[in-house]
């Protein structure tokens, strides 16, 4: 990218930016994040809100997804993607579509953190016919509980368990994940996770066995509108297109739909 080029983009975002604009990142963020990086939270898209969000991960592999908030404490949500879709070449989309179901149990409170369970199909990266799963395998069915701190403004602590339905390479575990987040100000928050991938290094597993570590930010540009820029496997776990701190673009838009 030339530097005019560069200087257009950053005039472009910062067109979208007021004081007041927040997405899911920051001291004043006015929505829940529903994953961390990969590891989904407690958090919920409320009633009456869609969302929209793509990830650009290495090797051109794009996904996106479409959520909306149903009931209260219940959304629905839709994705898809392929790898090689930024680049050259043949386009591999993955062979079907991701579905994203959440319900929050539990509300946060002073002594309590949050409680959500779901069911959620799509994995990250390349898709693998032989072995019926992604490079990252999807989370499947979980439970998520995050809790709420004020510290130099707010720490947000996660914990995931989750089964995923990706079992065709031998490795059946349950899995564990923990996150957290911290706000650096009213719009920017410091996010990070480490899936133990306990389902993902025996048999014939993709995974080294010292789980994915992944750190990213996230900055609210607009109303409703977020930008991330993530780590990913910063302990070069995969032992497949493995480039040590994989960077990979976040996007995310929601708004009120009724």
């Amino acid at each position: 990218m030339s530097k005019r080029s560069t200087l257009f983009f950053v005039i472009f975002l910062l067109s979208f930016v007021s004081l007041n604009a927040q997405g899911t990142a920051g001291y004043g963020a006015k929505y829940e994040y529903r994953s961390i990086i990969d590891v989904p939270s407690a958090g919920i898209l409320n009633k009456g809100y869609v969302g929209v969000t793509a990830n650009n991960l290495p090797n051109g592999v794009v996904i996106s997804k479409i959520e909306v908030g149903v009931f209260e404490n219940f959304s629905f949500g839709i994705s898809y993607g392929g790898a090689n879709v930024i680049g050259s070449g043949v386009i591999d989309w993955y062979k079907m579509p991701g579905l994203n179901v959440r319900a929050r149990l539990f509300d946060e409170t002073t002594g309590m953190p949050a409680l959500t369970i779901g069911f959620d199909s799509q994995g990250k990266g390349a898709y693998f016919d032989a072995l019926e799963r992604y490079e990252i395998k999807s989370p499947g069915f979980y439970a998520g509980v995050s809790k709420t701190f004020e510290f130099l403004g707010y720490l947000v602590l996660h914990g995931t368990v989750n089964y995923s339905l990706e079992r065709q390479d031998e490795d059946k575990d349950l899995n564990a994940a923990i996150g957290l987040e911290k706000t650096i100000g009213n719009q920017v928050s410091f996010i990070a996770e480490y899936d133990f991938a306990n389902n993902d290094n025996t048999g014939k597993s993709l995974g080294e066995g010292d789980g994915y570590l992944n750190m990213g930010i996230r900055w609210s540009v607009g109303d409703g509108f977020t930008l991330g820029l993530d780590l990913r496997d910063m302990l070069d776990n995969k032992k497949i297109n493995s480039n040590k701190a994989d960077r990979a673009l976040f996007v995310e838009y929601i708004q009120p739909i009724f």
